[in-house]
């Protein structure tokens, strides 16, 4: 039985990733869920209490690889600053890729408190991957820089959602050198 419950969690789970990607949050709804994994709406509930619930059960599963593909890319890296690089440009290729709508779709929900921390948690772990390519860099205060560099990161995801809403937003290239070039060089001339 157990293992029953753990097959129809997965199936939301995948049924959840398949609306975002198709549909963004909009698309996210219990009925939709139920259509697709052939479960009734009732029974949905019984997993999940929330949209926000179904989200953050995807953010404990995708959360982890993100955050390992981040570390990948800039493992392959030599220089600090190619590391920091690496990890900019890495967070919004993963946060343009429809695939990770559901980790990206955190800031659009309101989730409790308690949801709010375990994500703080994960993110965390991300803003962790930076620490140590600041501190080759020299930076005084490396873990407080690395959570103002994952705020230029986020700032630059929302830009390129604009774009792809329709807005008037500049491309994703231009928005990742821009946040590249912030993060390495500051307000000043790069």
């Amino acid at each position: 039985m157990a293992e029953h419950r753990q097959l129809q969690r997965a199936a939301l789970l995948d049924a959840a990733r398949s609306l975002l990607t198709e549909g963004g949050m909009e698309a996210l709804t219990f009925p939709a869920l139920a259509a697709r994994t052939g479960l009734a709406r009732s029974s949905v509930y019984e997993y999940f209490r929330s949209r926000g619930a179904v989200v953050e059960a995807l953010c404990e599963v995708d959360f982890p690889l993100w955050a390992a593909e981040i570390e990948a890319g800039m493992a392959s890296r030599d220089t600090a600053a190619d590391r920091i690089e690496a990890y900019v440009r890495g967070q919004l290729a993963l946060a343009a890729d429809p695939r990770h709508r559901a980790v990206v779709a955190i800031s659009a929900l309101e989730l409790d408190d308690a949801a709010r921390e375990r994500i703080r948690a994960a993110h965390g772990t991300l803003v962790g991957l930076v620490v140590q390519a600041l501190e080759d860099l020299g930076h005084e205060q490396p873990r407080l820089a690395a959570t103002l560099l994952q705020g230029i990161v986020e700032a630059a995801v929302r830009q390129a959602e604009q774009r792809a809403a329709g807005g008037r937003a500049e491309s994703p290239e231009v928005i990742a050198d821009a946040a590249v070039a912030l993060a390495l060089y500051g307000l000043g001339p790069s």
